[in-house]
């Protein structure tokens, strides 16, 4: 099956792609280069441009009119930047995504994997949630998932579209065969941080926060590992016509995390115990945007595409610091 797939030369885009190889798929990226990176798309299928640019989708569907799905990731994702910048995340993000699927229901490809987020969520008892659980996005970021995801909701209720959102909880780790990883020279989450200490990059950890209502009063995040999330969409993809025929709607939100809540102190010493050393740390104010967290279960996942996580928070760890030791002859840096 060709699947074509926006912001494949990026973290989670590429380490996608890896799977859709695999897996016997072939992915048709299109990346404009501008945070992703050409080694991930070395030997792939690669349109350089953005991906709402009508007249480039219109002729990527022209040359391969055995597209049968698109998996829509590419995306501005960091959220203290949707706080300083709304304009650029709510073009990019938002604007641009109407763009692509009106291009994408004009080309006649009509099933769509949209990569969502668990921002999205409102504070839960516990901090469990599932699909069904309030919604409350609160940076410009959780905004503009939540805005595209209503959009979608609308188009395939009026067009001849059905969509599959995927709400991720917290990515960590690289692909375990190192094709691809973390790309980003100065990361904004938290084991990429971690790393940069490890690295020497970076002289301490900041602790964003150390006043939630937690067991430790430091956020609590549900950490999945990129493979695994990487697998969920070979599974949407593989198995998007019975999941739409078993929800019974042309819309389906989907949870991915690992199902357990880990706070950030938790996750450095796991980290520590990984890395086999002692990291420093530092206290500071959450940054802007940040919320105490939510983890989830993965039910729905299980029951419409058979997919649960199958990787922890100790095989993350191992795999972006196995990924730290050839990202530098890689990527130069």
């Amino acid at each position: 099956m060709k699947v074509l797939v926006t912001g494949g030369a990026g973290y989670i885009g590429s380490t996608v792609c890896s799977a859709l190889l695999d897996a016997g798929h072939e992915p048709v990226i299109v990346d404009s280069l501008l945070k992703g990176r050409e080694e991930f798309v070395r030997g792939r299928l690669f349109y350089k441009g953005d991906f709402a640019d009508a007249e480039l989708l219109a002729r990527i569907a022209a040359e391969h009119p055995q597209i049968e799905c698109a998996i829509h990731m590419a995306a501005l994702v960091v959220v203290p930047d949707s706080v300083s910048d709304p304009f650029g995340y709510y073009n990019e993000n938002v604007y641009k995504s109407l763009v692509f699927f009106d291009s994408l229901i004009k080309n006649g490809i009509n099933k769509i994997v949209f990569s969502s987020s668990a921002s999205v969520y409102d504070d839960a008892p516990g901090y469990m949630v599932t699909e069904e659980s309030l919604l409350n996005p609160r940076s410009p970021y959780a905004k503009t998932k939540y805005i595209t995801e209503l959009a979608l909701s609308d188009f395939c209720t009026a067009y001849n579209l059905s969509a599959i959102a995927l709400r991720y909880f917290n990515v960590i780790g690289a692909d375990p065969k190192l094709r691809s990883g973390l790309q980003n020279p100065a990361p904004s989450h938290i084991l990429g941080k971690l790393v940069s200490v490890a690295e020497g990059k970076l002289e301490k950890f900041t602790v964003t926060g150390a006043d939630w209502p937690t067991r430790d009063g430091t956020g609590i995040r549900d950490y999945i590992h990129v493979w695994d999330i990487a697998r969920a969409h070979v599974l949407a993809v593989e198995r998007f016509d019975a999941a739409v025929s078993a929800f019974g709607s042309g819309f389906i939100p989907i949870n991915l995390g690992c199902g357990s809540g880990v706070t950030v102190r938790e996750l450095v010493t796991a980290f520590e115990n990984v890395y086999g050393r002692k990291v420093a740390t530092e206290e500071a104010p959450p940054r802007a945007g940040d919320v105490a967290g939510a983890y989830t279960g993965s039910a729905r996942a299980a029951e419409l595409l058979g997919w649960r996580a199958g990787l922890g928070i100790e095989d993350g760890i191992k795999d972006a610091l196995r990924w730290s030791g050839v990202r530098q002859s890689m990527l130069g840096y």
